[in-house]
């Protein structure tokens, strides 16, 4: 009986070794997939995030480039105004004006235009912020 019961108990431990065995083979090829997709999404993240800040730096270039030229009056800036006889709109003014396409237009003051623009830009950069971090929510939830 004794030696029954050793061979019993030893055939236990060896299928029992071999679970644990096989458990550990399991959690490790987990652990290498999962450390494999985070470092596939790391790369991911990473050339989002190269590719958002070339678009920002771009549009910061563009808004720089369009506030030099407002600023040596190489660009000027236009409302469309409405017709002296009614409608919509600014209210025509006298003086600086012109006829574009057939519409009133009135150039705006240089600064007013240069704010008008500083803040298209401060705009662009949230926009452009905010793409950034959906897709950086969009690539973390995949």
């Amino acid at each position: 009986m004794d030696a029954e019961w050793q061979a019993r108990n030893a055939r236990q431990a060896n299928a029992f070794q071999r679970e644990r065995e096989a458990a550990a083979v399991a959690v490790v090829d987990w652990q290498e997939t999962e450390q494999a997709r985070r470092r596939v999404l790391e790369e991911q993240l990473m050339a989002n995030d190269k590719i958002h800040h070339q678009e920002l730096i771009n549009a910061q270039k563009d808004q720089a480039r369009l506030r030099d030229r407002l600023a040596t009056s190489d660009l000027r800036l236009s409302v469309l105004l409405a017709t002296p006889g009614g409608g919509g709109g600014v209210p025509v003014a006298t003086g600086a004006g012109g006829v574009v396409h057939g519409a009133a237009r009135g150039e705006l003051d240089p600064a007013a235009a240069q704010r008008i623009v500083a803040i298209a830009g401060d705009g662009d950069e949230g926009l452009k912020a905010l793409q950034a971090c959906q897709a950086y929510v969009h690539e973390v939830m995949r």
